[in-house]
């Protein structure tokens, strides 16, 4: 068995930083590295959340570096480093782990990014920016190759992400042009009205977002904050193992929400 190689972590941010175009976004949380622990990294574990059950699976798995989406030290979260978060960085830094994190630059990636897969998934087609003013937008809009009943698409749905998706019915009776942006970005279905689109998706699902799905005429699909941002940490981990020869895997906890 081939022993995988080592690459020194500065690298490893330097290339991701550089792909990912992190210094052009403007984010909640830092992007890159939150917690920095050994210098080499010979393996990766990625998640969608820095969870204690990810970092358990990392400790476990002996990464030297633990890959998510969510990471820590979110716009207006307290600055004390206590209790279920206190828990979380002592057990990394106990293990000399790396916690890497990438929020609004993995969404957007047009080819890592959690956006790319759900239209690679869904077989949407001509891509563009939900909107049309942002420099790296992180929502997009594609079409379908066929039009769909809302039914049927609520379906295709399901069946791609794993998930039960909620569907707040609009009165359009076939979807081709589908806006979608993954996570908690349900609020962006006004975007979508504006460019008329079909239906969007997004991740979670308000109560205010029945009543707008209804009045902009827009079929909305909650399909799940985690599920529809599965994709990008296991898209950046490949390539990062590919780039640098590194082990990769990947930490499942299927998030019902």
């Amino acid at each position: 068995m081939v022993q995988a190689r080592m690459a020194q972590l500065q690298d490893i941010l330097q290339w991701c930083n550089q792909t990912l175009k992190t210094a052009e976004f403007k984010d909640y949380a830092p992007n890159g590295l939150q917690i920095e622990g050994k210098t080499q990294v010979q393996k990766l574990l990625c998640a969608v959340t820095a969870s204690q059950q990810a970092i358990e699976a990392a400790i476990e798995q002996q990464a030297d570096l633990l890959l998510v989406h969510h990471g820590y030290f979110w716009k207006g979260e307290a600055y004390p480093i206590t209790g279920m978060r206190g828990k979380r960085i002592r057990s990394l830094i106990r293990n000399d782990i790396s916690l890497v994190a990438y929020h609004l630059p993995l969404d957007a990636h047009p080819e890592l990014g959690n956006n790319a897969a759900i239209a690679e998934m869904l077989g949407l087609q001509n891509i563009t920016a939900l909107d049309p003013n942002e420099r790296n937008p992180i929502g997009n809009i594609g079409y379908l190759t066929q039009a769909l009943s809302p039914q049927d698409f609520k379906n295709l749905l399901s069946e791609k992400l794993s998930f039960d998706t909620i569907h707040l019915p609009a009165d359009k009776t076939s979807i081709q042009k589908v806006g979608f942006c993954t996570g908690a970005a349900q609020d962006f279905i006004s975007k979508a009205a504006e460019q008329d689109c079909d239906a969007y998706i997004s991740g979670e699902v308000s109560e205010r977002t029945y009543y707008e799905a209804q009045e902009l005429n827009v079929h909305y699909f909650a399909c799940g904050h985690h599920a529809t941002e599965r994709y990008g940490v296991q898209r950046l981990g490949k390539a990062i193992c590919q780039q640098f020869g590194i082990e990769y895997s990947y930490f499942e906890l299927n998030n019902p929400i």
